[in-house]
């Protein structure tokens, strides 16, 4: 099961340091220092054949020769020995170890080979292995220290419900930091490294299960196994654990380094941002807002989080009030009005305040902590908002103010113990920890508390009904038809249940004509031809043909096109179709992501799709109900469900649509890599939707 046999690493009574020096600055050394500095309670055993003690422990030749076995070995020592000292480990029953050493995968093939034999002996001995290549981990409350982070110098931070769990060891110390900065308590923190055996999953899952945990942040450069993370997800989902996520790498520029950082292969952004919002786990986009959204959920969790994205927003200036507007708006949040009830009471207490939402309650509300908590309650109680926002801007800073607020917020929490107020503020540390304190998550920065909300609103939200999984029998590789051309491709996806129209292939002008006569005027030839995914850029289609002679006319100008532009490409034939008007084009594919797999895409078609980057993504295979919210989700729906008088396209048949070829993707994962539709023309309310043009791209052998 993912996770386990992770206590010997965050709960171990005894710990064995491999390669332990007197030297507090060497990496074998700070372990040491550190239990002894922050007193962990259970057997420490330094191993170091050329001395008797080390800081003060009595010191072990070798693992073999330890009184016990310990829980957790921590192994500091060149990347040439640490195989055989894991080997070591594992035949004396040792439950787990932390290679702190480096110089293995990350470092080519030498340190390949080095890897290899870890991973040989996590195959035949029950011992569990975290890095090669890593920070190391801690368990605060236990003062299980198995690191040498220089962030733990001077202080431990203090024990609490944040877990971190980080593949860069720098970023997860990084954010360690922050979070004690912050005031925040951490239960347990974890770096994986390079991953030869325990990857950031099973920390996922681990801290999941722990009771000391609430929230977890995860810091990812990237998968190595699919499976096993989004089972890590859902296993904290059930649990009630938030993970909030910060995926680095998201740039052409950020995937390159981090391949070249890791070693491992970076997959598409957009998966997986989509595999991320399907597991129900938050993505943020920088460190900071992984530690504000992490702060402000720890607050809340499991328990207090808002049920929904509608925001009241307070403030004492207007300027403000529209900052903030724009703010949540662009957070994916929503300022309705607020009830008839709250405006008027709102006016009762402040005459020229406004009202509506957000409420403008002017430096009026900060005269007097009784006003300023009729106010605040006012709108506190309105059934009609999920959250408050309230603009503390810099009050905390001033004596007079920050009395008046902390006074009225304090009587505030007393009688609205459950509704979500989070604050926008700027203060000394102290003044926002009393702040924390009362239970009220506060953010330094317009834009931050806004996403913070946000984020918050989405970890609050009803769980939707997951339908049940859709089952996938795999299928074989696919004929060499199905990817020679559109011909092909479309028989094989109709064969699928993609909606296509009566065409007829030919090989003559003669065929042609006939082919016409037979589905009805107006009609379009199309080239058909392996070497020419992309027709129009060689004369290859000719549309509107209204009669026979226009059609043998139009086969043979348009074959002297192709032969001049073309003159190599292999000509197969040419695709009769009847011509369809109006409709909206959508953009309809499927692209193997190499990490997980099948992904489905839906965008306005045409040019729009690349310009506005309006597009729904999510890994493969989906429900009609999830193709129709992918839909539902796009900026531009408005023009499928009917905007400016126009009819209402038939949604229902695109969805159709997108969730066979999902299915299909996913059927075929082994043997297609891209499939294009483009595009899928979705008619009017009821006449269906269908596909013009299809290509699919075999997985070539080594790619």
């Amino acid at each position: 099961m993912i996770g386990d046999g992770l206590d010997a690493v965050f709960k171990p009574r005894s710990i064995a340091v491999v390669g332990a020096s007197q030297d507090e600055t060497k990496i074998g050394g700070r372990p040491v220092q550190f239990l002894r500095k922050y007193g962990f309670d259970g057997k420490v055993f330094p191993v170091n054949p050329r001395a008797s003690e080390v800081q003060g422990y009595k010191a072990y030749p070798s693992i073999t020769a330890l009184p016990e076995a310990a829980d957790l070995a921590v192994i500091a020592v060149a990347a040439e020995l640490a195989p055989a000292a894991i080997r070591e480990c594992a035949a004396k029953g040792v439950k787990a170890v932390v290679v702190l050493s480096s110089g293995f995968g990350e470092m080519g093939e030498l340190g390949e080979r080095l890897q290899d034999e870890i991973k040989d002996t996590v195959r035949t001995s029950p011992i569990r292995v975290l890095g090669p290549n890593c920070l190391g981990s801690i368990g605060v409350a236990e003062k299980a220290i198995a690191t040498f982070s220089i962030v733990i110098e001077n202080t431990l931070p203090p024990p609490g419900p944040l877990g971190i769990v980080s593949q860069s060891g720098n970023l997860g110390s990084y954010t360690m930091l922050l979070a004690r900065e912050r005031g925040v308590g951490v239960s347990h923190f974890m770096t994986s490294g390079n991953e030869c055996d325990i990857d950031v999953a099973d920390g996922v899952a681990w801290m999941a299960r722990d009771a000391a945990t609430r929230v977890i942040l995860l810091c990812v450069e990237t998968c190595r196994n699919a499976a096993r993370l989004i089972e890590a997800f859902e296993i904290a989902r059930k649990n009630r654990k938030p993970v909030v996520v910060l995926k680095i790498g998201s740039t052409d520029a950020g995937q390159a380094a981090a391949a070249s950082h890791t070693g491992a292969l970076a997959g598409s952004d957009a998966v997986f941002d989509a595999v991320l919002k399907k597991a129900g786990a938050i993505r943020v986009c920088s460190i900071e807002e992984l530690i504000d959204v992490g702060h402000a959920a720890t607050l809340l969790v499991p328990d207090r989080l808002p049920a929904g994205g509608r925001v009241a927003i307070v403030t004492a200036s207007g300027g403000f009030g529209v900052l903030l507007a724009d703010a949540a708006t662009a957070a994916g949040l929503t300022i309705p009005a607020l009830s008839d009830a709250a405006q008027k009471r709102v006016i009762e207490l402040v005459p020229y305040a406004a009202t509506r939402n957000p409420v403008d309650a002017t430096a009026q509300m900060s005269s007097r902590p009784d006003l300023l908590e009729r106010i605040l309650a006012s709108v506190i109680e309105d059934p009609s908002t999920d959250s408050v926002l309230f603009m503390m801007s810099s009050a905390l800073q001033v004596p007079r103010l920050k009395q008046v607020y902390v006074q009225a917020l304090t009587s505030l929490r007393a009688r609205f113990p459950d509704r979500v107020v989070l604050l926008c503020t700027h203060g000394a540390p102290e003044a926002v920890a009393e702040l924390n304190a009362l239970g009220y998550p506060t953010v330094d920065g317009v834009d931050a508390a806004c996403r913070t909300l946000g984020a918050l609103a989405v970890m609050g939200a009803p769980a939707r009904s997951t339908s049940a999984p859709i089952k996938v029998q795999k299928a074989g590789p696919l004929s060499s038809d199905a990817t020679r051309h559109e011909v092909g491709a479309k028989a094989t996806l109709a064969r699928a249940g993609l909606p296509v129209l009566p065409e007829r292939f030919v090989a003559s002008a003669a065929e042609a004509a006939a082919a016409a006569d037979a589905v009805g005027y107006p009609v379009v030839l199309k080239i058909v031809s392996p070497d020419l995914p992309h027709k129009t850029e060689v004369g290859g289609v000719v549309v509107g043909l209204a009669g026979r002679q226009q059609v043998l006319a139009a086969y043979g100008d348009m074959m002297e096109r192709v032969k001049a532009k073309a003159p190599k490409a292999a000509i197969d034939g040419v695709l009769v179709a009847p011509m369809v008007s109006g409709g909206v084009e959508l953009i309809l594919g499927i692209k193997r992501d190499p990490i997980f797999g099948p992904a489905v895409m839906v965008g306005l078609g045409g040019v729009f799709a690349e310009i506005l980057q309006d597009i729904a993504v999510r890994p493969a295979p989906v429900s009609v109900d999830e193709a129709t919210e992918m839909l539902r989700s796009l900026k531009s729906f408005a023009i499928l469900d009917g905007a400016r008088g126009k009819p209402r396209a038939d949604v229902a048949s695109a969805a159709q649509a997108v969730a066979a070829l999902s299915v299909f993707a996913a059927e075929h994962a082994d043997h297609v890599s891209e499939i294009d539709i483009n595009p899928l023309v979705v008619m009017p309310e009821g006449k269906g939707a269908f596909a013009l043009d299809a290509l699919i791209v075999p997985i070539r052998s080594g790619s």
